[in-house]
């Protein structure tokens, strides 16, 4: 689950975390009062559940209150990435000496939680892992024994060798991972993390995302899901039961199973084609969850082809096949789709998968193959 900008500040602040005041609005009103409140020159601040807002023209400066109306009136009610922008931040702008990326992820190679600190903040770290990886400084946390203090110590004196600016950013350090162990975060992340002229340090953007199965022992974090800042078919997936996430591509992906999906997903890509998405229909054999499946994927307008890869244990391939038939009958689908059904009951799921005639596959590099293939994609 993810939370906004304004309300990772909440938790920051909640810690004792250094963050220039604002506060959240809605309409255009809203937003002068609070820059009027201020009394400073602002920062008008998109709300909203991707990266890059400030590339999209979501992040603007204010010198003074008309400034402030007049982006907030352009900002609210934009596009970013798909998203409508419901809300804005209106933060006090502050003058910025240097730049820092600060931010805790759950590492599954460590399976440890894992504190990033790098001196080239205010960009994509992706950019900065792939092109520099030696300007990012690491940390694995033992979960046991949590962050000590001289460890916070010596990721801070990576970046900084001012004995004040590195006292500050080593309690920041510290009061990041509280907040990224008792929230249950799958990421949280400051970028950038600023020093201002007075050698003061400020988080001035925030970013975390909550574990979801953490989530039934966080009560008062769930509470902070904003459903109008998600992506609808994320919404309905998650009601009918579906592991599934959005992403910008051409491949519609129905698999059962997180390893199998991923494995679907590379091959996509290695054979030319884009996942359109991430879906697991798990170890259900409910036929209502692959017409659900279907009813979603089928609902993006750039998925040109459906390639639906099972490999039947506890999911029994004639229930699979059944749900395919009622989706096909019920939904009429105008794109291709391709399957592979092997495993439990797969001779079984082939008589019914006759009632329909789809365009099989026995292997899986064949399957994505002829999936791109049926796309127009190129599949070299």
């Amino acid at each position: 689950m993810k939370i906004h900008e304004y309300q990772a500040k909440e938790l920051f602040q909640a810690v004792g975390m250094p963050v220039p005041p604002g506060k959240v609005a809605t309409t255009v009103q809203e937003a002068v009062a609070i820059a009027d409140e201020i009394n400073r020159p602002v920062m008008v601040k998109a709300q909203v559940h991707v990266g890059g807002r400030g590339k999209a023209g979501g992040v603007k400066y204010a010198e003074n209150l008309e400034a402030a109306k007049i982006w907030a009136q352009r900002i609210l009610g934009m596009d970013i990435k798909g998203l409508p922008v419901n809300k804005v931040l209106i933060t006090e702008a502050v003058e910025i000496t240097s730049e820092t990326y600060l931010g805790i992820i759950l590492d599954r190679v460590t399976k440890c939680p894992v504190i990033m600190i790098s001196a080239a903040g205010g960009i994509d770290i992706e950019e900065v892992a792939d092109k520099t990886p030696e300007k990012i400084h690491k940390l694995a946390v033992n979960p046991r024994v949590g962050l000590r203090p001289f460890e916070a110590r010596n990721l801070a004196y990576k970046v900084f060798r001012d004995i004040k600016l590195v006292r500050q950013v080593t309690d920041i350090i510290l009061k990041l991972y509280d907040v990224f162990w008792n929230v249950d975060a799958s990421l949280v992340e400051i970028n950038p993390l600023i020093t201002t002229p007075i050698n003061q340090v400020i988080a001035i953007d925030g970013k975390v995302n909550i574990d979801d199965n953490g989530l039934f022992r966080q009560p008062e974090i769930e509470q902070m899901r904003d459903l109008s800042a998600e992506d609808p078919s994320e919404i309905e997936a998650k009601k009918a039961g579906l592991t599934f996430i959005k992403l910008d591509g051409n491949i519609g992906c129905i698999v059962n199973g997180a390893g199998l999906a991923m494995a679907t997903m590379d091959l996509v890509k290695h054979y030319g084609g884009d996942p359109a998405n991430f879906l697991d229909i798990g170890g259900s054999s409910n036929p209502e969850k692959v017409l659900n499946a279907m009813r979603i994927i089928l609902g993006d307008p750039n998925v040109k082809a459906v390639l639906i890869n099972i490999f039947g244990g506890i999911t029994r391939c004639d229930d699979v096949a059944s749900g395919i038939v009622a989706a096909v009958k019920e939904l009429n689908p105008e794109i291709p789709i391709v399957t592979r059904l092997t495993g439990t009951n797969e001779a079984k799921a082939r008589k019914i998968m006759k009632e329909i005639s789809l365009p099989t596959a026995p292997t899986l590099d064949e399957v994505v193959k002829k999936a791109i293939k049926l796309a127009g994609l190129n599949e070299e």
